[in-house]
């Protein structure tokens, strides 16, 4: 049975399958099924005997020649203890570990065909204890691109590429420049450019006057690269360290961002080593603040932040400037190796979408709306009519894929997610305390491979989609058009909660639960499921099950619905 948190290397793999290179000669070898001129290793070397993470090299051969060494590093992986908290770990070293794995990516001198074999093999000179390689991308990376005629480049206003000075102050420069009018574009040229501010908009009231921090993001905005392997910012100091008027917890990296700001084709690497509460320590975000209208981001690759993207603020922050996410846009976007979320939609947001877009790694849930009551009108500003569309998501290491927590009209669809950790792949809750669901939430279109797990002291068990009524009911569920595999638990399961979760499953296939039912209604579940051509095979505890003492109503089954015994997972 599979663990989370013990240094469980085959739980945090995709497929749950790794390769370990202990000996030098020993190698791994891809055959590319693509043109490519870049790539990525996602690996594991180990940390640092104190902690703080080591670099060591690995080589990559090419059709069986030695092309260049790739330089690994596990400064940004290792976060040690049993506990569940998210912010009850700590980077010093000891016997339980997770988040064991992180990237490495590199450019290469040219393009290699269909068909080449990438050998990645331990060397003389390849010095880490070990090497584990779970997966490489393969990707064929167009040329930089060239500045637009109407942008104005940081280099003018002082930036200086690759010479590992803080460029912070030259790019607030020139995004103050345009936010004032004085210039039309921010171009960000290909390099690399340290960062260790977050760029935001001067406020007179802070720090006196108006608090310790500057909670105003830029407007009116466009700042755009030369591609996101090209154009990339970097910080090296952890967020807790850096000091400035920004908050810790939002990082000296990135952008903080009110509204009708565009951004594309850069990546921003962050600091961050952790999510929190290790002394003090912190993740940083890589885009936040309001969002508002007019926002469109694309084309961002974004790692070693707390968050990648979050969107809102409390309407308390600075109540004359609330204005929700509205109409916003991610596309194209690569989020990776996360202590956090990928994207969440928070504080009202509504009428907004992710899709084209990647996510690996993540420490919380992926992809998430959050109709929290942080907002100016609770009866108003409920989350509303967001979209999730044709993402893929691998290898959350904490909570979910996708995830709903309250609203309406908001849709998940035609996404992949691949092995997840702990959690569901999907999952609609009312924890968090979030305003209500009502109306109707869409899933469709989705693949699910190897979701689910076992979490909290694992004492519980999820399905690989999960509907977790806590306090509040979740009417108008769609779930259609889904296919469901290889899950860990359960394919489908109505978890014990307080509210009741009313749910019609259309055209769904659900096939290998491993350890689990095809559909389970928990012992506490209340509501009713109306199954239409639902198909499932192979669940090691029963195709559709309700627990002894179930209330929960499922018509339509292909089978008749049957009563297990009790398992755990059920408070």
């Amino acid at each position: 049975m599979r663990t989370f948190g013990h240094t469980n290397f085959a739980t945090e793999s995709s497929g749950r399958k790794s390769v370990r290179l202990a000996n030098q000669g020993q190698y791994v070898e891809f055959t590319s099924a693509n043109e490519a001129n870049s790539i990525v290793v996602r690996n594991s070397i180990p940390d640092a005997p104190g902690g703080g993470g080591q670099d060591a090299t690995l080589s990559l051969y090419v059709n069986g020649t030695f092309t260049q060494k790739l330089t690994l590093s596990s400064k940004h992986s290792w976060l040690y203890g049993s506990t569940d908290d998210p912010e009850g770990l700590t980077n010093t070293p000891q016997a339980d570990a997770r988040r064991l794995f992180d990237e490495s990516h590199a450019l290469l001198s040219r393009s290699y065909p269909p068909g080449t074999k990438f050998k990645l093999q331990r060397d003389s000179g390849d010095n880490a204890a070990f090497y584990i390689v779970d997966l490489i991308d393969l990707e064929q990376v167009a040329p930089a691109s060239e500045k637009p005629a109407n942008c104005t480049s940081i280099t003018e206003y002082g930036a200086v590429p690759n010479d590992g000075n803080d460029d912070s102050a030259a790019i607030q420069r020139a995004v103050t420049d345009d936010q004032n009018g004085v210039i039309a574009c921010v171009w960000i040229p290909a390099g690399q450019w340290r960062q260790e501010k977050k760029i935001l908009t001067d406020d007179p009231n802070v720090p006196n006057g108006g608090g310790q921090y500057n909670q105003v993001g830029i407007s009116n905005v466009t700042i755009r690269g030369a591609g996101m392997w090209h154009s990339q910012l970097y910080s090296l100091i952890e967020p807790q360290n850096a000091g400035g008027i920004n908050h810790p917890h939002e990082g000296n990296f990135g952008f903080d961002i009110d509204k009708n700001t565009q951004i594309s084709d850069i990546a921003i690497f962050g600091s961050g080593r952790i999510r929190g509460g290790d002394g003090g320590a912190e993740g940083g975000v890589g885009l936040n603040g309001r969002f508002g209208t007019g926002t469109k981001i694309t084309n961002v690759w974004i790692e070693h932040a707390n968050v990648g993207a979050w969107v809102g603020r409390d309407y308390s922050n600075v109540p004359a400037l609330w204005g929700p996410g509205d109409g916003l846009e991610f596309s194209g976007m690569r989020i990776r190796n996360t202590y956090a979320d990928g994207i969440n939609f928070t504080n009202g947001t509504r009428n907004s979408k992710v899709f084209n877009s990647s996510f690996r790694t993540t420490g919380d849930d992926s992809l998430a709306v959050w109709a929290n009551q942080y907002v100016k009108d609770p009866s108003q500003d409920i989350a509303h009519d967001n979209v999730f569309a044709n993402n893929t998501i691998q290898l959350p290491w904490r909570a979910n894929g996708i995830a709903v927590y309250g609203g309406y009209g908001n849709k998940i669809e035609n996404n992949i997610v691949h092995d997840t950790m702990n959690y569901p792949g999907i999952m609609l809750a009312t924890d968090h305390d979030p305003l209500p669901f009502s109306g109707e939430t869409l899933i469709a279109n989705n693949a699910l491979y190897r979701c689910g797990g076992v979490f909290w002291g694992e004492q519980q068990e999820f399905g690989a989609i999960t509907f977790f009524a806590q306090g509040k009911d979740i009417p108008g569920v769609v779930l259609r058009d889904t296919e469901i595999h290889d899950s860990t638990y359960d394919g489908v399961q109505f978890k014990t909660g307080g509210g009741v979760v009313t749910a019609a499953l259309t055209n769904v296939k659900i096939d290998k639960s491993n350890n689990g039912a095809g559909i389970l209604a928990m012992s506490g579940a209340r509501g009713s499921a109306t199954l239409t051509n639902v198909s499932i095979s192979n669940s090691a505890n029963g195709d559709v099950v309700r627990e002894p003492g179930s209330q929960f109503v499922i018509n339509g089954a292909p089978v008749p619905a049957v009563v297990s015994s009790g398992r755990r997972g059920t408070r």
